[in-house]
């Protein structure tokens, strides 16, 4: 009598871009190759950030948060300094998102549909760098932002 073994059950992946399927399938066919040039390395790199707007929602968020303040900071003449600071770190942010999408997917890819303390306490390190990056650009912002909208503002309402 034969025992039939079954497989468990497949991870359901995340979406992948196009860009992604098109670069790993033409060029990289094996993970451990290094890529032939500058050009298919900025290929990658876009794939990533490709992936990150598509599947995930909070960088997208970060995206159009900071977004609005560089222009904010246009609007209101802030200083190139002002405006560089603001630009790091949302820049910052946009990095850590990628970074912790980076961890997770690793750390889905270890430990599949399991649950497991060290996956779950690596997850939420790197939600937790995301979020205190967010929040020192938030106070950054604030910072920078808010005097000269509030005098903007006040400048309008006074007659």
């Amino acid at each position: 009598m034969s025992q039939q073994v079954s497989s468990p059950p497949k991870a359901s992946l995340p979406p992948v871009p196009d860009c992604l399927e098109t670069v790993v399938s033409s060029q990289r066919q094996l993970s451990w190759q290094v890529a032939s040039n500058l050009f298919v390395s900025f290929k990658y790199a876009w794939c990533g950030i490709s992936y990150a707007f598509q599947t995930q929602r909070n960088f997208r968020i970060h995206i159009c948060v900071g977004a609005l303040a560089i222009t904010l900071s246009i609007f209101l003449h802030l200083k190139s300094v002002e405006i560089a600071v603001i630009g790091l770190t949302s820049g910052l942010v946009l990095a850590l998102e990628l970074l912790n999408t980076a961890i997770e997917s690793i750390v889905d890819l270890t430990v599949k549909q399991t649950y497991h303390e060290l996956a779950k306490i690596a997850k939420d390190c790197a939600a937790g760098a995301v979020l205190v990056s967010a929040l020192v650009a938030v106070i950054v912002a604030g910072t920078l932002l808010l005097p000269p909208l509030l005098a903007l503002v006040l400048a309008s309402v006074s007659f």
